[in-house]
């Protein structure tokens, strides 16, 4: 059985994402002082492919037989490629049939889950395992082509960070699942600024720098682009095709749209005001206690016009209540700075990256908010 049993997944999470190394040590033999080294140094793929997999035993031989034409037209073109299969918890023969073919493809991993984490989890532990410069996420359905990730590809060597499918042409129902999908992109695209026409394209291409460091929860795989976009990443769309399922059944419905679109919160919080939060609680609590301020005057204006007690009046009891609630809101604020000092201070995470640095002086430090030197880059190529 092909398990991996140190998989430190959690309910809807997963750790740091793909360790960047150049090459893997293969045991050596002991040598005469007794101590081992290794005998030689296995290359990394230039490419990883990762496949989140749920019940899809019908799919797996179409899907074996697609990667076989997809991983040997890579090949010829120069690129070293591996394929990460992720049973996420399957209760069907999906797993047994993805060993089968593992055990005739050098190239192909296959790692099952205790048991079903959700697309995310299997995703991101994939993620982790990916040793390659690109990675490349595609559904194990087959509705996505794998003909398409040459493309992919071909975009992130002319420079692009992050490469996201379009299924324009898609082939799927109009109402449960094209609509939605439509009014998800659009609100998504002007809620965060990275416009793009599909954000459910499980079928995209990353550089692995861009996914190092990144922690996945609920539907979180979608807002990759935009996580990279906060790091500064290139980004581009590339139409691919796109095929109506041929075995097994759907795991997306309405149900999921909503699941995104309340992720969606989440993201613009944390794009916007996860190293500033007194903003977000700050400008509401300001208004609540100047709103209350005006009534209480307006309460007094009465008691002085009129003759209104204030007891009498409901706008005294909307000024106290409004002003307790303002200053609840500033609190929260402070309280949440404390917190995103806390965290960037004690894990030492910078606030910005460094994309590229001319004339380094000589014998500067690295640190972490800078990106992998050019060369290192092209020697892992």
């Amino acid at each position: 059985m092909l398990r991996d049993d140190t998989d430190r997944m959690s309910d809807g999470a997963a750790g740091p994402l793909h360790e960047d190394s150049a090459s893997r040590s293969l045991p050596g033999r002991p040598d005469e002082d007794g101590q081992t080294r290794p005998s030689c140094v296995e290359p990394l793929p230039r490419v990883s492919v990762v496949i989140p997999c749920y019940q899809e035993e019908e799919s797996i031989p179409h899907l074996l037989t697609a990667l076989d034409e997809t991983v040997a037209d890579l090949q010829a073109q120069g690129r070293t490629v591996e394929i990460i299969c992720v049973d996420d918890g399957s209760s069907d023969h999906t797993f047994e049939r993805l060993a089968r073919g593992a055990a005739e493809r050098s190239w192909l991993q296959v790692v099952q889950l205790r048991r079903n984490y959700g697309q995310t989890a299997a995703m991101a532990a994939g993620f982790d395992r990916a040793r390659g410069e690109y990675v490349v996420p595609m559904d194990a359905d087959l509705q996505n082509d794998p003909g398409d990730i040459a493309g992919l590809l071909d975009h992130l060597e002319r420079g692009y960070d992050v490469v996201s499918g379009w299924r324009k042409n898609r082939r799927d129902p109009w109402l449960t699942r094209r609509v939605p999908s439509r009014v998800a992109n659009w609100i998504i695209s002007r809620i965060t600024g990275v416009v793009l026409h599909d954000y459910g394209c499980t079928l995209k291409a990353y550089r692995a720098e861009y996914l190092q460091g990144v922690r996945l929860y609920g539907e979180m795989h979608r807002f990759l682009p935009i996580y990279a976009h906060w790091e500064g990443a290139r980004i581009t769309e590339v139409i691919v095709k796109h095929h109506p399922r041929r075995c097994g059944q759907s795991k997306y419905g309405l149900s999921r749209t909503i699941k995104v679109l309340l992720d969606l919160i989440t993201v613009k919080f944390l794009g916007d005001y996860s190293t500033k939060p007194l903003y977000m609680f700050g400008r509401p609590g300001l208004f609540c206690c100047l709103l209350g301020i005006l009534c209480a005057v307006g309460a007094l204006a009465e008691k002085w016009a009129i003759g209104t007690w204030v007891h009498r009046n409901p706008l005294a009891l909307l000024a106290v209540m409004l002003f307790i609630v303002g200053v609840q809101l500033i609190g929260m604020g402070l309280l949440a700075e404390l917190q995103v000092r806390t965290y960037h201070e004690s894990q030492r995470k910078p606030i910005y990256k460094i994309r590229e640095q001319i004339n380094r002086p000589p014998g500067a430090v690295r640190d972490q908010t800078d990106e992998p030197d050019r060369e290192a880059r092209m020697d892992r190529r």
